[in-house]
């Protein structure tokens, strides 16, 4: 069992996952602002390991990837600087990135080296679903590695129940089938699509995922879910001021309430 199934055995409400892109700001301030996220209040940590076609992503996803892969970020110096994680931190920690990188750096060898260093999870928002299941499922399952899958609202129920049977840790529900950075704003129909996965009662815990950004809407997703993700409105904060890390634990009470 790793420590996203730990967590959620023993947390079932208002869990607050916070994404960051590794190398940005800064290229080496990774476990830094992990153990600074840690400390303020943060349940579990998506780290983006940055990509140049980002299609998933808005512009300020994006735009943090670009400055990380400026800055010099690549898997292995990702790896290299999480060496020291668990050291520091111990909450669950999930690598998000896409399908091209992972598999030039060979995917049995991303998933050995990610569980050498600590890492819980993986999303990678562009690999199929039955290139997962027919092709990686195994190694994944090897090095204890969750693969969290995405649901958005054109998700069938089929599809859905699918990805249930294939999980073992959440599955990451998007507020809309758009990219990053947008708002949430929960219409009847994105209302009706979050109470129809609810009342599906699937096995694995729900968190939701893309325009959480304050109080406000961190609530209005736990109404639906077991928690919610923040990652524009953290990177948009990382970029506005030098001093960001004593800031931390005022953006995450500002979050949680």
């Amino acid at each position: 069992m790793n420590r996203l199934n730990q967590l959620f055995q023993t947390k079932k409400e208002n869990l607050l996952s916070i994404y960051f892109t590794a190398g940005y700001p800064s290229l080496n301030t990774t476990v830094d602002i992990a153990e600074a996220l840690e400390k303020a209040g943060a349940d579990f940590l998506e780290v983006g390991f940055p990509y140049s076609d980002p299609v998933a992503d808005g512009p300020t996803i994006q735009d943090s990837s670009q400055q990380a892969l400026e800055n010099g970020m690549t898997l292995n110096v990702l790896f290299e600087e999480l060496k020291e994680l668990r050291k520091l931190v111990t909450i669950p920690i999930i690598l998000m990135g896409y399908c091209n990188p992972m598999v030039q750096y060979g995917v049995e060898r991303f998933c050995k080296t990610a569980a050498e260093v600590g890492v819980d999870g993986v999303i990678v928002p562009d690999l199929p679903m039955y290139e997962y299941e027919n092709l990686y499922k195994d190694t994944f399952a090897k090095y204890g590695l969750s693969n969290i899958f995405l649901v958005t609202p054109q998700t069938s129920e089929e599809r859905i129940r699918k990805i249930d049977g294939l999980s073992n840790s959440f599955i990451y529900l998007l507020s809309s089938s758009s990219i990053t950075g947008g708002s949430l704003n929960v219409s009847d129909a994105v209302e009706g699509y979050y109470q129809r996965v609810k009342t599906m009662e699937l096995n694995n815990p729900l968190i939701i995922g893309f325009g959480i950004s304050d109080n406000k809407t961190f609530s209005k997703a736990c109404e639906y879910a077991n928690g919610a993700i923040v990652g524009s409105a953290f990177v948009k904060y990382l970029g506005s001021r030098a001093d960001y890390l004593e800031g931390i634990g005022e953006f995450i009470q500002g979050i949680k309430g």
